[in-house]
């Protein structure tokens, strides 16, 4: 679903320059093999964190950036952020597995111009590229209900706890709280190995990266006390 904003296309002759980044290779190789098969589409760079999408973005000012959410280091929104206030020229179309409207909206409020999931068919992350690269906002056929309800979505930070399970939010609780892997195994009942499955999960959700940003959403949420 493609969206007419008032967002100017940018001036191009025949060819869409577009940077990958994401931290799978085999997700980086497969959109590159998608585009190039469309003489209008270039891949320029194809790189596995959001900090070299930047600094590539920068130094070769690409028409499009596809961009995933979950990466080392900084995450996709942080640098769809950055690439939006320094180079309103660039587009960023999020590729995500996400697809919550929580989600949508944040990616949508850090400056993306396009969001799909990466269920989407080739056809579709064309389809993208080249709407976004014209000026306008595209929001993937499968996610149509977030963009209706990507207005009325509670703030990102307001409940996105409600995506979690209860197990993940026990595990977040005590995790934020200080609880090694171990501790919380004993506490819960489970192993420390599927202790880690789902903190990583709950991270991937919660599109936190590290365990500093974890504790801080925690108590930003009223989930471990400030003190």
């Amino acid at each position: 679903m493609s969206l007419r904003t008032d967002v100017p296309a940018r001036s191009r002759q025949n060819t869409i320059s577009v940077l990958l980044a994401d931290d799978h290779p085999v997700v980086r190789e497969g959109a590159q093999c998608v585009l190039e098969r469309h003489p209008d589409l270039k891949v320029v760079a194809a790189v596995g964190d959001a900090s070299a999408a930047i600094r590539e973005a920068e130094r070769l000012r690409p028409d499009v950036v596809v961009m995933d959410i979950t990466m080392p280091g900084m995450n996709g929104f942080e640098a769809t952020r950055v690439i939006a206030d320094n180079m309103p020229e660039v587009a960023v179309v999020i590729l995500s597995m996400h697809s919550s409207p929580i989600i949508v909206r944040r990616a949508m409020e850090a400056g993306a111009r396009g969001y799909l999931a990466k269920d989407a068919g080739p056809d579709e992350l064309i389809r993208a590229v080249r709407t976004v690269a014209d000026g306008n906002h595209y929001i993937g056929q499968g996610l149509a209900h977030s963009l209706l309800d990507v207005r009325k979505a509670p703030r990102p930070e307001e409940h996105a706890v409600d995506v979690l399970t209860t197990t993940e939010r026990n595990i977040l609780k005590l995790v934020a709280g200080g609880k090694s892997n171990q501790d919380v195994a004993t506490m819960i009942g489970l192993s420390p190995r599927t202790v880690e499955t789902y903190r990583l999960r709950l991270m991937r959700k919660l599109a936190i990266e590290n365990l500093p940003a974890l504790v801080k959403y925690a108590i930003r949420n009223g989930i471990i006390p400030l003190d």
